[in-house]
């Protein structure tokens, strides 16, 4: 989105150091394909035919990211684009031309439209046909992996409940409530190519067919899916009963463990470490979405609005992956 330099511009060019926040928003406005993801929204996207006319696509998407990059409620993400330089260069406003940020209320409906017509998940896959486009993206091998998002646990509004699609479930000695966000990751270059989110009580091994690619002949896991080539979906699959299946063993390997005397105990934990440091990839995603964006609490109640966030947050940790690669976009 190009608009005319302002003194505002000129000044800020003086500066004798660029803040990370001014880096990252410039990579990610080179590296995206704006009229690919545009054309994705502009099919169902009001077209002004009635009432007051719309905001631009382009300026509403990256709103919307600027949401999803650093965590904010509709109204703290107008706040901020008023109040930091490279949010609103981001955005491409032009206040001289008395051109104004998209209000709250209707980032709110533009967030719903992508909800009410799975458009974030049509994004998602768009940017997976440009990396595959651009040969980042390998096959044979997938990581599957879960991580668990807290929901709020408050009883404090007009119900009186919790919200109700999401489930409390056990990990380890502590329970946890919210949901579960189930990824398919590439065993290659580490890309997110399949996205679930169930309630944080469904089953980690339930979701792997849905998240396993159809030229996939390996698979790795943690020890959460052990055990997965004797389940009847997989028993009765012709491409999944095929897969080899590389999950981490429940036992412990280590030089003391008295089911495993002998030499032999050093080739067990080999074999493991091999399986770990490939696994380690789906690790980065989580990290990326989680404590990069900031995604540890959900912020909307019901699955299907957070399975929306969720498509968009991992096409733009796949985006955030891309820029670290060295990719500078096409030229």
């Amino acid at each position: 989105m190009k608009r005319q330099q302002t003194f505002t511009d000129i000044e800020y060019a003086n500066r004798k150091r660029r803040t990370k926040m001014d880096e990252f928003l410039e990579a990610m406005d080179a590296i995206i394909e704006w009229p690919e993801w545009c054309a994705v929204v502009e099919p169902y996207y009001p077209k002004g035919e009635r009432g007051r006319p719309p905001r631009g696509v382009e300026i509403m998407l990256r709103m919307y990211l600027l949401q999803n990059w650093y965590n904010l409620a509709d109204e703290a993400v107008e706040e901020a684009i008023y109040n930091t330089y490279p949010m609103a260069r981001f955005m491409g406003i032009d206040f001289l031309g008395d051109e104004q940020v998209p209000d709250a209320t209707t980032l709110c409906k533009f967030r719903k439209l992508l909800d009410e017509n799975g458009i974030t998940k049509k994004i998602f896959e768009t940017l997976k046909d440009f990396l595959e486009r651009h040969g980042k993206i390998m096959h044979g091998g997938s990581i599957v992996d879960a991580t668990i998002v807290a929901a709020p646990t408050s009883t404090k509004n007009e119900k009186h409940e919790r919200d109700p699609e999401m489930h409390s479930v056990k990990k380890g000695n502590q329970w946890y409530f919210g949901e579960r966000l189930h990824i398919g990751v590439d065993a290659g270059s580490g890309y997110i190519h399949s996205v679930e989110v169930t309630a944080a009580n469904a089953e980690e091994r339930s979701e792997v067919p849905n998240l396993v690619r159809e030229d996939d002949e390996v698979v790795y896991g943690d020890a959460g899916y052990c055990n997965m080539e004797n389940r009847e979906e997989v028993k009765n699959d012709p491409h999944l009963s095929q897969i080899d299946w590389r999950v981490n063993s429940q036992k412990p390997y280590t030089k003391s463990a008295p089911w495993a005397p002998g030499e032999g105990i050093r080739w067990h934990r080999f074999f493991e470490w091999q399986k770990s440091r490939v696994r380690a990839k789906v690790e980065y995603s989580f990290l990326i979405i989680k404590r990069i964006f900031h995604y540890n609490k959900v912020r909307y109640r019901g699955i299907q609005k957070n399975r929306t966030q969720a498509y968009m947050l991992c096409a733009l940790a796949n985006l955030y992956m891309l820029r670290q690669s060295g990719f500078v976009g096409v030229t």
